[in-house]
């Protein structure tokens, strides 16, 4: 629970480095959420609880997604490849899985060995 909240500590930091495990942890988080949400708005037969949460969440999604690709020494404009229909989510999916560079590169130093915050 802690790497999603340090992902909405840091809400539209589009500098810097995440790991893996910051970026996938969120997303896992973020998933769970969801359907909690869904099930809920099923249940009440709205759909304004999770349209909130969407729409919260997405600036802190897209700021983890760039620094992802930042720790993988990609720019965080690679980040509209995902606006190409499932090439570009498949794209952002390798980039999200491969591990990130072992020293610093021109985006900061490697987040597995700085001191967390």
């Amino acid at each position: 629970m802690n790497w999603y909240l340090d992902v909405l500590k840091k809400y539209a930091v589009f500098n810097g480095r995440a790991r893996r495990k910051e970026f996938w942890m969120f997303e896992l988080f973020n998933i769970i959420i969801s359907i909690v949400l869904n099930v809920v708005d099923m249940s009440l037969d709205i759909q304004l609880l999770s349209l909130i949460y969407t729409v919260g969440i997405f600036l802190p999604s897209l700021a983890v997604t760039v620094r992802r690709l930042h720790d993988t020494g990609r720019s965080g404009w690679w980040v509209l490849i995902g606006l190409v229909p499932l090439v570009g989510f498949i794209v952002l999916i390798v980039f999200a899985a491969t591990e990130g560079d072992q020293h610093q590169n021109e985006h900061g130093p490697n987040p597995k060995l700085a001191p967390a915050y």
